[in-house]
């Protein structure tokens, strides 16, 4: 593993708090592959572990932002829902949550297909109204997301080296 990150910065973070633990690490693996978007390029020099991590701060971010509506339209939908990105989450220990993402799952292959379209700014807004499924998603997963999160970063904490070397400094 090539990706290193200093023990000062490691711990400056942690004392920040798990938001800002995930993401210097996270920020690492960005820098590392040089790039701010999880491309396939980006995947093919990470591993599984990094690119789950990168992934749910992404799908994190994505729902605190515009749900999960923006997520899927944004294109994210095929990475988090045809990807054993659920599956992974399981394995993390994070049983709930996967549980949720396959519920999430269930919704999305019923009407994927509209919300990736291409469409302007009205018709992407009309989507909400369209889908109340996912307000429902996007609302469960509001009240989870710091109990989500802090499990994320309390299996980063226990497997740290499985994501980045740590050097003095």
């Amino acid at each position: 593993m090539k990706i290193k990150l200093k023990d000062s910065a490691l711990a400056a973070a942690a004392n920040e708090g798990m938001d800002a633990f995930i993401q210097v690490v996270v920020d690492g693996i960005k820098e590392y592959v040089g790039t701010d978007e999880l491309t396939q390029e980006a995947m093919q020099v990470l591993s599984p572990d990094q690119i789950t991590l990168w992934g749910y701060v992404i799908l994190r971010d994505e729902l605190c932002d515009g749900g999960f509506i923006q997520l899927i339209h944004n294109g994210y939908g095929p990475f988090f829902f045809l990807n054993p990105f659920a599956k992974a989450m399981r394995l993390w220990g994070l049983k709930d949550f996967s549980k949720f993402l396959y519920r999430a799952r269930e919704v999305y292959e019923e009407n994927h297909e509209d919300i990736e379209r291409d469409m302007d700014y009205d018709a992407f807004m009309a989507l909400y109204e369209q889908y109340p499924d996912w307000e429902d998603l996007d609302d469960e997963f509001i009240c989870m997301e710091e109990s989500v999160t802090g499990q994320v970063a309390t299996y980063l904490d226990n497997h740290l080296l499985d994501f980045v070397d740590i050097v003095k400094g």
